[in-house]
């Protein structure tokens, strides 16, 4: 009897496809300009893991953080005496940044700026001249840059990610009534070991109308909940699910099942020291120790409180070649698709990882730390 063939690891994986639709002008007159080569088709397109421990593997191992903004100056000089003008575009979240460019920021500017992201929640920048290198270069001083295993990358500068609806849509149709790409409240990457700090979109196409991008504050969103009911959260955990679901090794028939990690539901910012709430309707699962009933109840009305409050909300209007640098740590975003890929929309993202989430009970709000009304 002949030998049973050896079976490469490679099918373990699902075999990536080349892409034929058509890059937007704009976005490949940048990449071009960023010596990146494209002759191989874009974007580049890991093999999809198919195998739920193959994907925990990747990051399953506690890594040193520290948060840049944590050693900032606290007045920011550096960074917004050197700025054309500093404009907060609502009273908690959200700030735009003008006359500076990213890619030339010093390390004390950078410091600030985190520091900046995390008091602010999400800071803007338009009219950016920055490559995806660079934008790969300046995430790297927030932290660890998460390689995704499976999202589409810029062929050969690996963790920076590609943000293309159109492209999204060729896999998952999307229309109408069930928008596409990311039009539903989130957090990036809550499922890892060490989730998500700073994320770093820039966007050198948009649509002439609609396409904005919404953020809402984390800070806040605690703020809204009575003192009481803080309480009853404060030290509670969490259970969070990876966006994308994998097979069981040892029992493929069972289904697919997602990365899971338990978390606080209640998080402190390391640079700030403010307490935020840290759930999102499309990956927190349940609240550790509640019956199902209970905990769907609670966190029910957290992301009521988180979405339905417009005023610890920003909503941006992109213009061509504009970045965002906003903390997954307080906040949430929700992509408008409003323009329905009737007009191209293009941008790569980098996120820097953070540190594993922690509480600490004698935190501050943020508005009891700017001596703010508390109630």
């Amino acid at each position: 009897m002949a030998p049973a063939p050896i079976v490469p690891a490679i099918l373990d994986y699902v075999q990536p496809r080349k892409d034929t639709l058509a890059l937007p002008a704009t976005a490949r007159a940048r990449l071009e300009k960023a010596g990146i080569d494209l002759s191989n088709g874009y974007p580049y397109r890991p093999a999809k893991p198919l195998y739920l421990d193959d994907v925990i593997a990747i990051r399953n191992e506690d890594r040193e953080h520290v948060d840049p903004g944590s050693r900032a100056d606290p007045e920011k000089k550096a960074l917004l005496g050197a700025a054309e003008k500093v404009i907060h575009l609502t009273k908690h979240i959200g700030t735009e940044i003008v006359g500076l460019q990213l890619k030339d920021l010093t390390a004390q500017q950078k410091d600030e700026l985190g520091l900046l992201i995390a008091e602010r929640s999400v800071v803007f920048f338009r009219d950016q001249d920055i490559t995806p290198q660079q934008q790969k270069e300046l995430g790297q001083w927030f932290g660890e840059i998460e390689v995704h295993p499976q999202v589409p990358q810029v062929p050969g500068v690996e963790g920076v990610t590609v943000i293309w609806p159109e492209l999204q849509a060729t896999e998952n149709e999307a229309n109408f009534r069930r928008p596409g790409g990311a039009s539903r409240w989130h957090t990036d990457l809550v499922h890892e070991k060490q989730p998500a700090g700073v994320t770093h979109l820039h966007n050198d196409t948009v649509p002439e109308v609609g396409g904005d991008t919404l953020w809402a504050s984390g800070y806040s969103a605690y703020e809204k909940l009575s003192p009481e009911f803080r309480k009853l959260i404060d030290g509670k955990q969490a259970i969070y699910r990876s966006a994308h679901p994998y097979l069981d090794r040892n029992d493929p028939t069972a289904g697919p099942k997602y990365v899971e990690r338990v978390h606080p539901l209640v998080r402190v910012h390391p640079a700030t020291g403010w307490k935020a709430l840290w759930v999102n309707r499309a990956m927190t699962v349940s609240i550790v120790g509640l019956d199902k009933a209970e905990s769907d109840l609670i966190l029910g009305y957290l992301y009521d409180v988180y979405e339905r409050n417009v005023d610890i909300q920003v909503r941006f209007k992109w213009t061509p070649r504009t970045s965002a640098l906003w903390d997954n740590r307080i906040t949430i975003h929700n992509a408008s698709w409003d323009y329905e890929n009737s007009e191209p929309r293009h941008g790569t993202r980098v996120t820097s990882l953070a540190e594993k989430p922690f509480f600490k009970a004698d935190a501050p709000t943020r508005r009891e730390a700017l001596g703010l009304v508390s109630q």
